[in-house]
């Protein structure tokens, strides 16, 4: 008998059974207080979107017709820019992704995003504005899945 091919849906479909990352945990934010990082810093987010967004979290936040996952991620892009800015962050860069050239066949990345912070104390207080948290809703509709990596800049790996 011969092996079954499975559909690339088939593979979304089991990869939605694994755990989902949308948010820090409190170890998270001890690990990057403890790295130490002086300055500003790179934030590099790997996002997976809903097909449809999801606003049962946040139904005061839905739009009046049903919407997509990426039509709720620039709703969150366009309420978070202004907040980002004035902490002194910024957005470097908003991409497509898609299938990895190298990694995993079945695991698929549909946004990437390149933030500066000033610091991570400008981090943390811009997460915790409650202004720029009252548009959150829009991030959790959209994101089915996500990863966040800190970078620091580095003239030579060996000087970390």
């Amino acid at each position: 008998m011969a092996p079954i091919e499975r559909t690339a849906a088939a593979m979304r479909s089991e990869d939605k059974s694994e755990q989902a990352y949308l948010e820090p945990t409190q170890e998270n934010g001890r690990a990057l207080f403890a790295r130490d990082i002086s300055g500003s810093f790179i934030m590099l987010n790997l996002i997976r979107l809903r097909d449809v967004a999801d606003y049962s979290a946040a139904p005061e936040l839905s739009p009046p017709a049903p919407s997509s996952g990426a039509e709720a991620f620039d709703r969150y892009i366009e309420h978070t820019l202004p907040y980002l800015r004035q902490s002194g962050g910024d957005l470097l860069l908003l991409a497509r992704g898609g299938a990895f050239f190298i990694g995993p066949e079945h695991e698929r990345w549909d946004v990437a995003m390149l933030v500066r912070q000033a610091s991570v104390a400008s981090f943390i207080a811009f997460a915790a504005n409650a202004e720029y948290r009252a548009g959150l809703g829009h991030r959790t509709a959209a994101i089915e899945d996500s990863r966040l990596l800190p970078l620091e800049e580095a003239r030579k790996l060996s000087a970390l």
